[in-house]
């Protein structure tokens, strides 16, 4: 494929449109207080890790997430209830002050969980790529991702400095509120799947 193929490809409007859809997805500005409880749990996040660890996978299920799925025998429902659980579990633990994910490894950051996923790369990025896949030439969209993987990279790397200009009344305030936020996006996720994979296992 050509330069000038992929140069003549380009469309302000798609990329534009595919930023703004997956900044509403990925919704790292929401995940700000969870950064930030996990660094206080000591489970800090590597920003440069988080970043292209996400985007290495988004960009591996953009070009190959059907024939991935299938070589485990798992359709993209299956996919995303299952992360709709983690993120059930992870709002609990932020509404009700528990520990669930409970670090016991050699690993003590929450980079890989629950960060990268499925905070940043979980099942409704992944199923947002191949919907915009659908619609938009692949250089709009791989380059709307490329831009919120800066936007995501910028956000973690601020992390510590939100947490010092908030306060620890408020950091507490957001965690409750944020908590709800996600256990409302798990349920959505959940049933939103639930029924195509029910139809699927009929």
């Amino acid at each position: 494929m050509s330069f000038s193929y992929i140069f003549s490809r380009l469309d302000v409007q798609q990329i534009a449109s595919a930023f703004i859809v997956l900044f509403a997805v990925i919704d790292v500005l929401g995940s700000t207080p969870v950064f930030i409880t996990l660094k206080q749990q000591g489970r800090p996040v590597n920003a440069w890790k988080a970043t292209l660890i996400s985007l290495g996978l988004l960009l591996g299920f953009f070009f190959a997430g059907d024939a991935m799925l299938r070589l485990f025998n798992v359709d993209i429902a299956s996919f995303a209830v299952a992360g709709s659980l983690v993120i059930f579990l992870m709002s609990l633990e932020m509404i009700l002050d528990v520990v669930i994910f409970k670090n016991m490894g050699p690993i003590k950051s929450a980079t890989l969980i629950p960060v990268v996923f499925p905070l940043l790369a979980g099942a409704g990025s992944f199923t947002t790529l191949l919907s915009l896949r659908a619609e938009y030439a692949t250089v709009n969209i791989l380059i709307g991702l490329l831009l919120n993987m800066i936007f995501v990279f910028i956000v973690l790397k601020a992390t510590e400095k939100v947490e010092r200009i908030i306060s620890p009344a408020a950091i507490y305030l957001l965690r409750k509120f944020f908590g709800i936020i996600l256990l409302a996006i798990s349920v959505r996720l959940f049933t939103a799947n639930l029924s195509t994979l029910m139809q699927n296992l009929g």
